[in-house]
């Protein structure tokens, strides 16, 4: 089954072309990476994906819905979540109150009963917090659920952002970057973690990233942008030999990557 269906896919703002006619698919359960150079058009794909950017022409299919030119929290009721490259941790929350956010499309209560804090709003306040902890605990991170949120490293801050994707059991989720700020055996960590959450709740996976060991290790597939454009599509070891690719990555580690594997 086709988890996200990416055709013809162009982006311009005031006369730039950010992306320029970008087709891929991804089926349900695989984790698909996107690379390429600074400035390839990355974000700007994933930005349109989950509706914070509108396409210029093109269509996207989410789960079998049109999702084009729909509002962010309209795709995101779908099941679609999403990280960023810099921490959205919001200041003044402890991380378990970070995590929580994330189920705030799925509140029952009004806004009156949430204002004169009715035993209903209470229970689901509860309910909330309790999902949340589960959440830090799967990724191991419940330790720090009652610590400020923004004391953490930026590295921990990823896996917190991760968290509070889980807890609105999304069917795919966008990550930019995830292993920005983690050390090498934290980078590990989280190959190992996103290959559990893929096998164990499902959960199909497209990412940005450019530490490239962990491309090349969890990722099914991968999709290369440069100038916007899709230079290629396929499995890693078929894109780490492609000539165009090492050329258009070089300087990043790409093709020395290639040589040791």
């Amino acid at each position: 089954m086709k988890m996200l269906s990416v055709r013809d896919l162009s982006v311009a703002f005031g006369g730039v072309l950010a992306l320029s006619e970008v087709s891929f698919d991804v089926a349900e359960g695989e984790i698909v990476g996107i690379i390429g150079p600074n400035g390839a058009g990355k974000t700007t794909l994933l930005n349109t994906i989950s509706g914070l950017s509108r396409a210029s022409q093109g269509e996207i299919h989410f789960a079998g819905t049109r999702i084009t030119g729909r509002r962010p929290t309209e795709i995101a009721a779908l099941g679609l979540g999403r990280t960023f490259q810099m921490s959205q941790l919001f200041p003044g929350m402890t991380v378990l109150e970070n995590v929580m956010t994330g189920l705030h499309l799925r509140t029952r209560a009004s806004a009156l009963a949430a204002a004169f804090r009715t035993r209903g709003m209470r229970a689901e306040e509860e309910e909330a917090a309790g999902k949340a902890w589960q959440a830090l605990a799967y990724v191991g991170m419940e330790r720090f659920a009652h610590r400020p949120g923004t004391e953490l490293s930026f590295g921990q801050q990823r896996i917190v952002e991760i968290a509070r994707t889980l807890v609105s059991e999304p069917k795919l989720v966008l990550l930019d970057e995830p292993a920005v700020g983690l050390s090498v055996t934290r980078v590990a960590e989280l190959d190992g973690l996103l290959r559990r959450i893929r096998d164990e709740r499902g959960v199909t996976f497209v990412m940005i990233e450019h530490v490239v060991r962990l491309v090349m290790d969890v990722c099914d597939r991968v999709v290369v942008l440069n100038y916007g454009m899709k230079i290629e599509d396929g499995r890693p070891e078929e894109v780490s030999a492609n000539g165009q690719v090492i050329e258009a990555y070089l300087g990043s580690g790409f093709d020395a990557a290639r040589r040791s594997s």
